[in-house]
């Protein structure tokens, strides 16, 4: 079993961690393996995981986990995590991750967290200040304070880290990187990105169904405001709720922001603003527009990205001939165009790239998403979606909804973690917790 070593080396002040995290150049995006001490661990060992929310997308996860020693599995609700229980009979079950950490946390590596986006930062920061490596899944938290307290522990504790956008492993969204960056289609001002998913819908429910045998509420509501149990929350849409998801935003904003973030080497907008129907009190927006507006950097000119959910896309599409594919992103250049999605990419004019011979492939391929942070926990090699680099992906992501709950356009300080001139966005920006949780 890998070697664990505690957390060492000269402590930096808040200060310091949220100017580096910041101002960090994507030079580091895949910067930051495992800890030190664990470089000398062979990759042929077996890391020691805990997964923590099993069920749904936490049993893919941890299937993808089997060929390592799965010691613990904790889920509160054992309707939807029973399989898992089930698959592997040798890991200890448990209900709360708190219990689970207290008790068997000297004999865990890492972690796998794959619970509701309101329970991921409590879950994956308790792991994180002991020590253990950790797999998220997106936006890898609720809020944008989360985000940047695992970012900072991630590099303080050395920690080897992936967020769960597993796309970004695929070899298409690795040519449509190079495409960009080789200067197929010029010099890129401006991106768009557009998916149909849409949550929201009518208002809190007004029946209060028995809590089914197998679940546990107050453990499910964890940090959240407590409120009766409904079937539309758990093991309903709990992203359309804000006290607990982040809508179709935060759901696959960090798969199709990634490509763009990736290729263009994006880190923190300087300015969000949206536009949606009239914001709800407790429920998220079943349709946004989000605009951002990035620096330049390096060598590259700044960039303007638009975020369509909910059936909307740009009014250019027909005009200018561009496919209306479901879900995608549109690069556009002073070149020419790319489009792409998961698993295909097309540069336009189709006419002007008629014969057009690609670059030669430069970014290597992928060992698979949950491989690389394996051999990352054991040798100290990258992640490629480390959370310095997803992290601020996930910031950007969860800012759209803050942007869209002020109603203001964000002027967006990122080494003082703020927006500039508007307090009332700040309850957006940092937790709220209810008794007895806290980070």
């Amino acid at each position: 079993m890998p070697r664990r070593t505690m957390p060492h080396g000269a402590s930096l002040t808040r200060r310091e961690l949220l100017r580096h995290a910041a101002l960090a150049g994507i030079g580091v995006w895949t910067a930051t393996g495992a800890r030190a001490g664990a470089q000398n661990a062979s990759p042929n060992e077996k890391l020691s995981i805990a997964g923590i929310g099993v069920g749904g997308q936490g049993a893919w996860n941890i299937g993808n986990c089997a060929g390592e020693n799965l010691v613990a599995l904790c889920d509160v609700d054992d309707r939807r995590a029973g399989r898992t229980f089930e698959k592997f009979p040798k890991a200890k079950p448990y209900r709360d991750f708190r219990k689970m950490l207290d008790q068997i946390g000297k004999q865990v590596d890492a972690v796998v967290v794959a619970t509701p986006d309101h329970t991921h930062a409590p879950a994956a920061v308790m792991a994180m200040k002991m020590g253990k490596h950790c797999y998220c899944e997106k936006p890898l938290a609720h809020c944008v304070a989360e985000v940047r307290t695992m970012i900072e522990l991630a590099r303080q504790n050395k920690l080897a880290t992936q967020m769960g956008t597993q796309i970004h492993a695929g070899d298409n969204y690795r040519r449509v990187v190079e495409l960009v960056q080789s200067g197929a289609i010029g010099s890129v001002g401006e991106v768009d990105v557009w998916h149909p998913v849409a949550y929201g819908g009518p208002g809190r429910p007004k029946d209060t169904p028995p809590v089914p045998p197998g679940l546990d509420w107050d453990l499910w509501i964890g940090p959240a405001p407590m409120r009766p149990y409904h079937p539309r929350y758990c093991p309903g849409v709990w992203r359309s709720w804000w006290d607990f998801g982040s809508g179709g935003l935060g759901d696959f904003g960090c798969h199709y922001m990634d490509l763009p973030f990736w290729a263009l080497k994006l880190r923190h907008p300087t300015t969000v603003q949206t536009e949606g129907p009239p914001v709800q009190p407790e429920q998220t927006s079943p349709g946004l527009i989000v605009r951002y507006e990035f620096p330049a950097r390096e060598n590259l000119p700044p960039v303007k990205m638009t975020w369509y959910d909910g059936g909307k896309r740009p009014g250019f599409l027909a005009e200018r001939k561009i496919p209306a594919w479901g879900a995608a992103v549109l690069f556009i250049g002073d070149k020419g165009m790319l489009i792409a999605d998961y698993g295909r990419h097309q540069l336009l004019p189709e006419a002007q790239y008629a014969g057009f011979k690609p670059p030669e492939p430069t970014i290597p391929k992928s060992i698979g998403h949950h491989a690389e942070w394996f051999r990352a926990c054991k040798t100290g090699s990258p992640t490629t979606c480390n959370f310095d680099y997803s992290g601020t992906l996930a910031e950007a992501v969860l800012l759209g909804n803050v942007a869209y709950r002020v109603g203001k356009k964000l002027q967006w300080d990122p080494v003082g973690l703020k927006v500039v001139g508007c307090p009332e966005a700040d309850p957006y920006l940092h937790p709220r917790y209810r008794g007895g949780w806290t980070l």
